[in-house]
């Protein structure tokens, strides 16, 4: 899933770029709203996010360019302007929410994922839910249910749960893994798949400890054995 990230200030661009690509979003920087506009006609991005005050075209306005564009994408604000007026200009332009800064990694990674989760549901072409032991994921919603227990999930996890699922009771390599949720552009990293994998188990296995669904295999990388029948 694309997202276009518009902010003329390199290191807001730069640590939304780093999170983003965490989640497993393909992020697509610009540092002004020119650049944004013409970045959002060559790539098409699923969503946008956009500060408002840029130089050259604000933020307002790539948005009222974008929506002339695209009628659908899904906007979001990012921005230090948050008066009440700000807001309401910028709902007022076309955007669907607006995170005001300084903002908390949880919240732009919340909002992020909602966004990404509406874009998912409109996809005819989404995935279909799959089983993993007593684990439902959902991959349109990024979200795995177990009883009446909901799980928020990253597009990466949804990459990583529907490879070990597409595989049962195959050892899969680390490198394979790594491929197949950050990108072949990704130099494979052990620690940075194996920190990954940490933080998925804490959210989805009953205990962490003992895994069920992600089993490691010492030596080669990771491994879904499903249930005995």
């Amino acid at each position: 899933m694309k997202v276009l990230i518009a902010d003329d200030d390199r290191l807001t661009r730069e640590g939304l770029t780093d999170l983003l690509e965490g989640e497993g979003y393909q992020v697509i920087p610009a540092f002004d709203g020119t650049e944004a506009v013409r970045l959002f006609q060559d790539h098409s991005p699923d969503f946008v996010c956009l500060d408002i005050m840029m130089p050259g075209r604000s933020g307002y306005e790539a948005c009222r360019c974008i929506r002339a564009l695209c009628p659908d994408v899904p906007i979001i604000f990012i921005s230090a302007k948050a008066e009440e007026i700000d807001r309401l200009v910028g709902f007022d332009v076309g955007a669907d929410d607006f995170i005001a800064k300084p903002f908390s990694v949880r919240e732009v990674v919340a909002r992020v994922r909602a966004v990404a989760r509406r874009c998912c549901a409109s996809r005819p072409e989404s995935e279909d839910e799959f089983q993993m032991d007593d684990l439902t994921v959902i991959p349109k919603e990024l979200r795995a249910k177990r009883g009446d227990a909901v799980i928020d999930l990253s597009p990466r996890d949804v990459r990583i749960l529907q490879l070990l699922h597409d595989h049962p009771g195959k050892a899969l390599d680390r490198t394979i893994i790594f491929r197949h949720a950050w990108g072949e552009d990704y130099f494979p990293n052990s620690r940075t798949l194996d920190q990954h994998i940490s933080q998925l188990r804490k959210r989805v296995e009953h205990d962490a400890r003992s895994p069920r669904l992600i089993a490691t295999v010492h030596g080669v990388g990771y491994r879904f054995d499903p249930p005995s029948e």
